[in-house]
């Protein structure tokens, strides 16, 4: 990539997270990954984004076939409203994209299940609409890894970015002195997370 066109870093003045159709009856058909493992990603990243006060906006679509939110999301995000639609794309859902342009960020963070559509649909339609896009492929889930492999091929060849969780996070974060700093790791949940915090506390008593 030409260094002039490289997408500058994600920083908590100018990133917003898109989280589409984390709902309990699509989480059944999540077959590319273990459930308990791709639940603890999405709200790992949700709960750091909160942390570090980046905008999260959430959409589900027709509940009455999926079902709410899964209750470990929807725990965190108490307070958040949830945008319900019917569009299959999140970004043709007006009330979606215009909560979206309203934060005033131009970098997108998006997860969604399943990959192939509930992320990649959106994800792509907002390059359009001037966005630089992230699909977070470790907080999102298909029904077959063909499925997903197509869908992330897809968004690449469009010019969306592919993150995981963890790295969206902490480059984010950007110093591991900001008072955040713990809240994100522990939101992360990473196991060497407790010992480095142990081990500066240690030195600043020292």
């Amino acid at each position: 990539m030409n260094p002039a066109n490289t997408p500058k870093q994600l920083t908590r003045d100018n990133a917003v997270l898109l989280l589409v159709d984390h709902q309990i009856g699509l989480y059944t058909g999540v077959r590319d990954t273990d459930v308990l493992h791709l639940k603890h990603n999405i709200v790992g990243l949700t709960r750091a984004m909160l942390a570090l006060k980046v905008p999260v906006i959430v959409t589900t679509t027709s509940e009455k076939m999926w079902g709410p939110l899964i209750p470990e999301l929807a725990d965190v995000l108490r307070g958040v409203k949830i945008i319900e639609r019917t569009t299959v794309n999140a970004w043709d859902e007006k009330r979606v994209a215009d909560a979206v342009k309203a934060t005033g960020r131009k970098k997108l963070i998006v997860t969604g299940i399943s990959t192939d559509v509930c992320l990649a649909f959106p994800a792509i339609a907002a390059l359009a609409d001037g966005f630089e896009s992230y699909a977070v492929i470790g907080a999102s889930g298909g029904f077959t890894q063909t499925q997903v492999d197509m869908g992330i091929l897809r968004m690449q060849q469009a010019g969306v970015i592919p993150v995981s969780y963890s790295n969206v996070a902490v480059e984010i974060l950007a110093d591991n002195a900001a008072p955040e700093a713990e809240a994100v790791y522990a939101a992360l949940s990473m196991p060497f997370s407790g010992l480095v915090f142990g081990l500066r506390q240690y030195y600043s008593h020292a």
